[in-house]
Parts: C-alpha cells; sequence; structure tokens
C-alpha cells in the first residue's frame, strides 16, 4: 500500500500580491513482512521478553485449517513443537517443547489474553479448553524463561489472543461458515461494537462433524463476551466471559495389529467425553505517569471433566452378556474445578548512568479446587448418560491448591546494543488432598498437605547486531510441584514414597535471530533442558512404588528460516511472490540418571542413557506459500521421528499396546484461499494429502487405552466475510 501525501515546502513570490505554494511529494509505503511470525518486544502489557526465545503467530496472515484447530499447520513455523495427534476435532490442543510430553499441553502454562485456562497449572495442569482458532488474533509461545513472568513450568508460556472489536468501525461483523469430510459443520460469527468511550466484542462458533474414526462423533459450542470501557485517559477497564461446552464420542485405542489392519476402525461405542468450561476475568489497567503502569487480573474458572465408558484394556471385548442381554455397566469419572486468582503486575522506566532502563515486577494469589469422583457404576447404554446406578463412587478425592508468588525482572541497557536482564519469582505453594481411593476400611486415605516455599532466578541477555538482528541467551530455572494423581495411591496396594520430590531443573538458550529487509526472516539457536527428580513407579518387594526414578536431560538446535527469493530483486513483482520456510528442531532427550535400588542386583534394569517417552529425536516442518494478489496457496511437510512410549524404551508393544516404539510419519498438507471484493474469501484444502497412516501417542486410559489413530486424509471449504 502507497500512501501519497503532499508538504508544505516553502512560498514562490511571482507578483507584488501573489504568492505560489510549493509542495513536496512523500511516499509512505507500508512494509511487506518477511513472515507469519512475529516476536515479542521488549515490553508489553508489564511482561518483559527482552532477551527470551519468543514467537508470536499471526492467525489471519497463514493459510491453516482453522475449524479445527489443525495445530501442525498453525504452529508449523514454531520449531520444535511436539504435537499429539489423536483426535480429529481440535477440541483439545496437545503441544509440548524440547521432548516434554504434549498431553493436554500440561508443560506449559496455558493462557487466553493473560489469565489461566488449565485446571490448575500446579495440582492438574491438563488444559480441556482450547478456543477456537478462528476467535484467534495471536498466539504467544515463550519457551522455558518465561518461568520467572508466568510461573515455574518447564515448557514456558502458551497464551492465546482473542480477537477484539474493529475500533475503526462503530459495528463490524465476521462470519465464517465450513464444511469437510465426515460431515463437518463449523460456524463461527462475531460482532463488535465501538463508541468514543467504549468497545464489545463477542462470538458464538459451533462445531460438529461424524469424525475421521468409527465412533468419533462430537459437538461442540462456544461463546464468548469481552467489554472495554475507557473511564478517562490513565483509567481503562474490561472484563470477559466465556463459556463452552461439548460432547465427544471416544473411539478408543487400537491394538498394533488392529491399526495396521484399519486405523479407522474402533472398538468402542459406548464412550464419551465431555467438559463444560467457563472462564471469567476482568481487567484494570492504570497509567500513573508515562514512566509508570500498572495493570490487576483477577480471573476465576467453573469448570467440569465428565467421561463414561468401557475402561477395560483393549483386549478385552465390550460385548453384550448372553445372560442378561445387556453390555456390562459404564464407568463414571467426574471432576469439577474451581479456581480463582488475581495478578498485579506493574512496569517502571527510569534512568540510571546515561539510559533508560526498564523494571517490570508483580504479584499473584491463587488458589483452586478439585472435587474427584470416579468409578462409579454407570448405565449399561450406549449415549452419554453421566447417571449413578449406585449411589457412591467408588474413589472420591478432594485437592486444594493455595498459591502466592511475587516475581520482578528488569532490563539494564548497557551502551546502545546490550541488553541484561536479571530476574526472580518467589513461590509458596500449598497441596492438600483428602478422601477416599475404594469404599472399603483400608481405602481412606489421610489428608496430605504439603507446602513448598522456593526461589527461581534467571539472567537473559540480547545483543543488537544490526538494526533487525540480535543474538539471544538465557538461562532460568524451572519447577514442578508434585501433581495430584502423583499423590494419591492408584489403588490400596500401591505406596506412595513420603519423601516425594518436586521436580526441579532448568532451561537455558543461545540464539541468533532477525530479519534482513523484507526478504529474509530467521532465528537459530541451541537448548538444553536439566529435568531432575522425574517420578514414577518401581516395584518394592514386588509393591508398587511411587517414588522420583531420576533425571533427564534435554538438549538441540531449534532453527526457523523463511525466505522470499523474488524479494531480494524486487517489491513490485507482476507474478506474485513466492516463500520457502524451513522449520526445523533436532532434539536429543535421555535419561541421564536413574534412581531404581534395584540397579545393584539388575544392571540391565536401568534406563540409565535411554531415550526419555515420547520425545522424538527430530522434528522438520517444511512448505512454500505462493501468493498473487488476492491469490495464496501453502503446502507444507512435516517430517517427524519416532518415539518410545515408556522409559523402558521397549521396542515391541505389550498385548495391551500401552507400551512400544511409534513409527516417524511425514503428512503433507494443502490450502489455498482467494480474497474478493474486499469483504469475502473462500478458502479450501486438503489435510494428509498422501492419506499417511500414522499415530503420535498410545494410552493407558482415557481416551484409550491402546494406540490412537491420528486422521486419515479430509478435506474442508470455507467461506467467509466481514464487514
Amino acid at each position: 500500500m502507497v500512501i501519497n501525501f503532499c508538504v508544505l515546502s516553502g512560498y514562490s513570490q511571482q507578483s507584488d500580491t501573489t504568492k505560489t505554494l510549493l509542495l513536496n511529494e512523500i511516499i509512505i509505503q507500508e512494509s511487506q513482512s518477511v513472515s507469519e511470525i512475529e516476536r515479542m518486544p521488549d515490553v508489553k502489557e508489564n511482561v518483559l521478553y527482552a532477551g527470551k526465545k519468543t514467537e508470536v503467530i499471526q492467525l489471519e496472515k497463514i493459510n491453516a485449517d482453522l475449524s479445527i484447530n489443525n495445530t501442525r499447520q498453525v504452529f508449523a513455523k514454531v520449531p520444535g513443537i511436539s504435537i499429539w495427534e489423536n483426535e480429529g476435532s481440535g477440541i483439545q490442543v496437545g503441544v509440548s517443547v524440547r521432548g516434554l510430553s504434549p498431553n493436554r499441553s500440561w508443560e506449559f502454562n496455558v493462557r487466553q489474553n493473560g489469565y489461566d485456562i488449565s485446571s490448575d497449572p500446579f495440582g492438574y495442569p491438563e488444559t480441556y479448553y482450547t478456543p477456537p482458532m478462528e476467535a484467534l488474533k495471536k498466539i504467544e509461545v515463550i519457551r522455558g524463561a518465561a518461568s520467572l513472568q508466568f510461573g515455574p513450568q518447564f515448557g514456558g508460556l502458551l497464551n492465546y489472543q482473542i480477537k477484539q472489536a474493529d475500533k475503526s468501525k462503530p459495528v463490524s461483523f465476521e462470519t465464517s461458515q465450513t464444511i469437510g469430510s465426515y460431515a463437518l459443520f463449523n460456524t463461527y460469527n462475531a460482532l463488535g461494537l465501538t463508541s468514543k468511550k467504549a468497545s464489545f466484542y463477542g462470538f458464538l462458533h459451533h462445531r460438529s462433524a461424524d469424525g475421521w474414526r468409527e465412533n468419533s462423533r462430537y459437538s461442540i459450542l462456544t461463546g464468548y463476551l469481552s467489554a472495554n470501557y475507557q473511564i478517562s485517559n490513565k483509567l481503562n477497564i474490561s472484563g470477559e466471559y466465556t463459556n463452552m461446552n461439548y460432547k465427544s464420542q471416544q473411539p478408543g485405542g487400537l491394538t498394533d495389529a488392529q491399526f495396521e489392519d484399519n486405523p479407522r476402525q474402533s472398538m468402542r461405542e459406548r464412550n464419551w467425553f465431555g467438559a463444560p468450561f467457563s472462564v471469567a476475568s476482568i481487567t484494570l489497567k492504570y497509567e500513573i505517569s508515562a514512566t509508570i503502569n500498572i495493570q490487576l487480573k483477577t480471573f476465576a474458572t467453573f469448570a467440569e471433566r465428565n467421561s463414561v465408558g468401557f475402561t477395560k484394556s483393549i483386549t478385552t471385548k465390550d460385548s453384550i452378556n448372553p445372560a442378561t442381554l445387556q453390555y456390562s455397566a459404564r464407568q463414571v469419572d467426574r471432576d469439577n474445578y474451581q479456581n480463582y486468582g488475581t495478578e498485579a503486575r506493574t512496569s517502571v522506566r527510569y534512568a540510571f548512568l546515561g539510559n533508560e532502563h526498564i523494571f517490570a515486577g508483580g504479584i499473584r494469589i491463587y488458589t483452586g479446587q478439585t472435587k474427584r469422583n470416579q468409578l462409579g457404576t454407570g448405565t449399561t447404554g450406549n449415549d452419554f448418560d453421566l447417571t449413578l446406578t449406585t449411589p457412591q463412587y467408588g474413589r472420591s478425592l478432594s485437592f486444594e491448591t493455595n498459591n502466592f508468588a511475587a516475581f520482578a525482572e528488569n532490563i539494564f541497557y548497557v551502551g546502545k546494543k546490550l541488553k541484561l536482564i536479571p530476574g526472580f519469582r518467589l513461590e509458596y505453594i500449598e497441596n492438600s488432598r483428602s478422601g477416599y481411593i475404594n469404599t472399603s476400611q483400608t481405602g481412606t486415605l489421610p489428608t496430605d498437605n504439603r507446602i513448598r516455599k522456593f526461589l527461581l532466578y534467571g539472567l537473559g541477555s540480547e545483543y543488537r547486531i544490526s538494526e533487525k538482528t540480535n543474538i539471544y541467551a538465557n538461562y532460568s530455572l524451572a519447577y514442578r510441584p508434585v501433581t495430584f494423581s502423583e499423590l494419591t495411591p492408584s489403588g490400596t496396594t500401591e505406596v506412595i514414597d513420603p519423601n516425594l520430590k518436586d521436580a526441579n531443573g532448568y532451561n537455558a538458550d543461545l540464539g541468533y535471530r532477525g530479519t534482513v529487509k523484507n526478504y529474509l526472516s530467521f532465528d537459530v539457536g541451541v537448548f538444553f533442558l536439566h529435568y531432575d527428580n522425574r517420578i514414577g513407579t518401581i516395584s518394592q518387594n514386588g509393591v508398587p512404588f511411587k517414588t522420583n526414578i531420576g533425571t533427564s536431560e534435554s538438549k538441540g538446535i531449534e532453527s526457523y528460516i523463511e525466505i522470499n527469493p523474488i524479494r531480494i530483486f524486487t517489491d513490485d513483482s507482476k507474478i506474485g511472490t513466492l516463500s520457502f520456510f524451513a522449520s526445523n528442531a533436532f532434539i536429543n532427550a535421555r535419561y541421564i540418571q536413574w534412581n531404581n535400588p534395584a540397579i545393584a542386583q539388575n544392571p540391565a534394569t536401568s534406563i540409565e542413557n535411554n531415550r526419555v517417552e515420547n520425545a522424538p529425536k527430530f522434528i522438520h516442518r517444511f512448505g512454500a506459500t505462493y501468493n498473487l494478489k488476492s491469490f495464496s496457496a501453502t503446502f507444507q511437510l512435516n517430517s517427524v521421528g519416532d518415539v518410545f512410549t515408556d522409559a523402558e524404551n521397549s521396542e515391541t508393544p505389550n498385548a495391551t499396546a500401552t507400551t512400544g516404539k511409534l513409527s516417524g510419519y511425514k503428512v503433507m498438507d494443502l490450502a489455498c484461499s482467494y480474497k474478493f471484493k474486499k469483504q469475502y474469501s473462500i478458502k479450501a484444502g486438503i489435510n494428509n494429502l498422501a492419506n499417511e497412516k500414522y499415530a503420535t501417542r498410545r494410552a493407558g486410559g482415557y481416551p484409550g487405552p491402546g494406540i490412537l489413530p491420528a486422521n486419515g486424509r479430509t478435506v474442508f471449504i470455507t467461506l467467509s466475510a466481514s464487514f
């Protein structure tokens, strides 16, 4: 886009009474971005990002199937993102980095617009809610060094940023309708209202499909509403509310033989899952002065996790009893979450020794309650029915988490090129547990209350090589408290180590990133992750014993390079532009210490030097995008290495298919879009173009157990309009 302005240059005297105004032309040309990936600024919303490895995905600029939250396309240009693709609904996103487990993104601190959306970040950090990608403006990914500002998680921060009302229009409306394979129907509709001081934005989203596999129907409904009011030039208040509800049929796992024969088949037709989720927040922003800001964000979550089904191993057939002519009763499990939190943040710009520096810090107060009822006796039916046929659950537990944190970081600008960013985070975490694991006399658990106080610290740095390139490095401690499931025996015979320790360790990064004019974008770096006191179960005198089993380390390379060769020569190409990207990660994640006391008697049982489970050796994503005026097309290739699914690195799958090696895979995707009459667009694509047969995980319980296939070939077409 080119904008021409005429500006006053001077006067020319032509006569005693006439003057001619001389105008010079200034051309302001909008710069074309190199990539859909941005980097976080030094400071935003009173949080410091300088010296950290960051990626910001701009959803409106990518050719991805947003209708099903296709994560391998959305995160394509974020190197090293490991993805579990065990169901095609897109309801729950499971991602990780650096050899960590992708299970419901539980190694990340997952947020929406800056506030928590996981079940309990310190007791049960699984994320059952993911906003529809069509509603997102950006996704922010900050690697391990995010631990100081957002919490002690090893993986870092994953923050979903929802769109806001278009401030240039008093009324704006957006709609998107998608149909696709296997009865996919997706509708997204959003309305924005703005005035001088107030704005409102809301959306309603629905998606349903029969699913690629048998017995994998699902239906999801999500609503969102936000309001923003500028009280004065310095004071702003905003509020948000999100409600999501869904039900999803779980086709269950397969044995390896069944997977090889037909990955679309299902041995379970009576398994269902649902998670009603409501999250709300209120944010107050106050600009004390031009150099001091404060922000207060209060949030709450009211949610459930519900499942009903036949949960025995895949080797046990779910069949009708000839005597009763009925199926067996299904198992009902229900969780209830109530979480409340407040974060207060401030940033201060100040002068010292001739440079302006930035301080950012704050406090966090959080409390969460989880009520867990499991092993309930349900109905013998086929539908999503949580009714109990007996008055009492077989297991009933109550968990509570209280958390207080104080944190601070500071950017010291040393000269014109160097930034040093030291920081700390002081945490207080209290977990408590009570209840029973079965209804026998020995099933009642003693109340367990654990209090931790610990200090995390780190140091980041950034050195400017040129105006748009820099070298960054950082080191920060990380921490993972013992989770609720680790505090709870799975049966009366299992023993919990009374000296069970929380996991701890650190992350380190070193990289070089930036852009060259408007044709090259890159971020190439190395990482190191140390994970101590990993928790697992070993056998002592024939009794399962849950304890800290050892230490793992992950190290490797994360590289992203994107180039637009045509822009090297011209910015005004009549044949369009063609960009190529390569997002590569080489990961060496291994156990370096094994604390099993049985090693002395049988060294062969040691897992020392074994690969960490669910950690591929490489994750490569390559792609090309062609743009010509209003037309755009993207081709993408995903290549991921094999993984072991247990710490013992079992090559051969066991009979129940819960352990065993999973082969690497290659998946191709193609998507095209065309915009017309400014307000309308059409997008179409083919996911898994070559119909690759592959699996990314095995499950020991829900939604399996067994090997869980990823989706085969599917197609979609989307019509969108905005006014």
